[in-house]
């Protein structure tokens, strides 16, 4: 069965390069299986009767990628609406490396970066989240999950290492 729902990503006006950039990250990344792809994209063109449609020629008017399996649709609507942090998109990473690859990739406002999140150039919102995070946060030693809450609410980029030394005490 298909994804029943899909993001719709709205973009100033560079949305082809956030794909084809998002494409890239995905498929570089440690344990990818480069399966993320642009599947299409439709352009504005002559014909189109929009408001500021001349302008819009040639840019994405919708286009549809894959991001390790998961789909996205995505267009260029220009300036109006922005991103904000009240959407993020999470990456579940198995270990430290996976962290800090999708991290140097996809952070690129420092005064955004915390507990995990951060803001890509496009300023898309990120979570970059290790898998044993949530193992940590519901272990049932309630004090444990707590000392490890506490250190990942301190953090930007989560250190796992560091999770791991508050749940020893």
């Amino acid at each position: 069965m298909a994804q029943k729902i899909t993001p719709c990503l709205w973009f100033d006006m560079n949305c082809e390069e956030a794909m084809n950039y998002y494409v890239k990250v995905f498929n570089e990344a440690p344990y990818s299986r480069k399966t993320s792809r642009v599947n299409w994209i439709q352009r504005y063109e002559k014909g189109i009767e929009t408001p500021g449609a001349a302008e819009m020629e040639g840019k994405v008017l919708t286009g549809d990628f894959e991001l390790d399996g998961q789909r996205y649709i995505a267009l260029d609507g220009g300036p109006i609406f922005k991103f904000n942090e009240a959407i993020s998109l999470e990456v579940d990473c198995r270990d430290q490396e996976e962290i800090d690859y999708f991290w140097s990739k996809l952070s690129a406002v420092k005064e955004s970066e915390q507990c995990g999140w951060c803001k890509d150039k496009f300023g898309l919102s990120w979570q970059i989240i290790p898998t044993r995070l949530g193992e940590l946060l519901l272990d049932p030693d309630r004090e444990k999950a707590h000392r490890v809450a506490n250190v990942m609410l301190e953090q930007h980029k989560i250190v796992i290492s560091e999770l791991e030394a508050a749940a020893k005490g």
